[in-house]
């Protein structure tokens, strides 16, 4: 293609240093982690700063959830959260230049509409590098898991 340099074969393009890298992964590892806090608390502020304009949310069964229905959801306090957190050490955020990709096992307890709920499930977060830095733009979460045994 013209106007490309070459790169050496094995290497890619879009290549950072790796404490370029390391920055990245910790800056969005921490956005997801409040991102998560936030949810927990309602905190429709906090979320609506993180995500990206064009989010959205494709659940396990194939639902989709706009930006605008996850914020009204926690204004209206759809949710109360005892528990929406990261399980520890699930974790893992792989960076490619302006994208980034968070997995984690995420542990949901609490109430909707008076009635308990309780579910572990996977997750993935992707993040994208705007003008006004990282943002949250896509995720996918699973089924819930099987109770462990």
């Amino acid at each position: 293609m013209e106007g490309l340099a070459p790169v050496a074969k094995g290497t890619p393009a879009f290549a950072a240093p790796d404490s370029a890298v390391e920055v990245d992964r910790a800056i969005v590892a921490a956005l997801d982690i409040a991102f998560q806090r936030a949810v927990k608390n309602n905190d429709a502020d906090a979320m609506d700063a993180i995500l990206h304009d064009q989010y959205f949310l494709v659940l396990g069964d194939g639902r989709v959830v706009t930006r605008e229905e996850l914020l009204d959801a926690a204004r209206n306090r759809q949710n109360i959260y005892e528990i929406q957190d990261e399980d520890s050490g699930t974790q893992t955020v792989r960076v490619w230049g302006d994208t980034a990709v968070v997995t984690a096992r995420l542990w949901i307890r609490g109430t909707r509409a008076g009635m308990p709920f309780e579910r572990r499930l996977w997750f993935g977060d992707t993040y994208v590098r705007t003008a006004d830095g990282w943002k949250y733009a896509f995720a996918q979460a699973s089924l819930p898991l099987p109770a462990e045994l």
